[in-house]
């Protein structure tokens, strides 16, 4: 397959009328000039340019190769301008690994709020509390929580103070008491995540400067972090969440917040990218519309 810089070399000699010419036009050295042309001769094995001391002419297969080449330049040329134009567009296709609660309840009315703002774009949303593969599997950007722990992908903090929050339903609160420290929820049932095959069974709680760790149980666990809260909304238990997921249950009264004088365990959010080379304006524009909406 002939050579982008080849064929070039090629044109601007046809266009100049002399190799030396066409290499310094090129900012190139007459002798990679040549190399060259001697690449694209070899590689189509003919000769396109018949040479004298004095002069340069297109030989009859130059002459036909010629508006070839022009117009495979120009096609080059014109992809090349195209990915430069997507570059700096905020539009394209996007693929999305989010936990269920947050996809379900919060990020869901932001991303039609982005597409609204940028209808060029379009979107694929994955909804699993299981971790994708971001090197392995088609996946452009993944929402977690907790720290990055693959220090090779591109991490960007959307809420570095979200914290879990002990909470349960009203109707759950009406048949038992609530609990006033975190050992009394020892006689309650407690209702569990499950990521990756471990269950969060050791809940924890911050209050001047101690930390208190209770092994909770329960008669009920999950790998969906949706079906947990509604089992909590249910009433079947208490539940520990990111507050980020059941803000809204807390200011609608269907849940409510549990020992709220201690501090519940950090569970940071974070974009995660595979490559900063996949940063283009669209992830760029996305990753603001988030932190500004998260963070706070």
């Amino acid at each position: 397959m002939p050579r982008f810089d080849d064929l070039t070399v090629f044109v601007a000699a046809a266009d100049h009328g002399s190799l030396s010419a066409a290499a310094r036009a090129l900012d190139l050295s007459p002798a990679v000039a040549s190399a060259a042309i001697k690449r694209l001769e070899s590689e189509l094995r003919c000769r396109l340019l018949a040479r004298t001391t004095r002069s340069l002419r297109l030989s009859p297969d130059g002459e036909r190769y010629l508006g070839f080449a022009r117009r495979a330049l120009e096609e080059l040329h014109s992809g090349q301008a195209a990915i430069e134009s997507g570059k700096q567009a905020i539009s394209g296709h996007l693929t999305l690994s989010v936990p269920s609660d947050l996809g379900r309840h919060v990020l869901a009315g932001l991303l039609d709020a982005f597409q609204t703002t940028h209808p060029g774009i379009s979107l694929t949303i994955r909804i699993s509390d299981q971790r994708t593969d971001l090197l392995r599997q088609p996946v452009d950007l993944a929402i977690r929580y907790g720290q990055p722990e693959d220090s090779s992908l591109v991490a960007f903090p959307l809420a570095v103070h979200n914290r879990r929050v002990l909470c349960a339903s009203p109707d759950y609160l009406a048949r038992h008491p609530a609990p006033q420290q975190p050992d009394d929820l020892l006689r309650h049932n407690c209702l569990r995540f499950a990521l990756s095959e471990v269950t969060h069974s050791e809940w924890l709680f911050e209050r001047d400067g101690k930390t208190s760790r209770v092994m909770v149980q329960g008669d009920r666990i999950s790998d969906d972090g949706e079906l947990v809260r509604r089992w909590a909304i249910a009433g079947k238990g208490l539940a520990y969440k990111s507050r980020l997921d059941i803000q809204a249950d807390l200011q609608a009264g269907r849940l409510i917040e549990l020992l709220s004088e201690f501090q519940g365990e950090a569970a940071p959010v974070y974009l995660l990218c595979p490559h900063r080379r996949m940063l283009t304006p669209a992830i760029e524009a996305l990753r603001q519309v988030l932190q500004d909406a998260l963070a706070p």
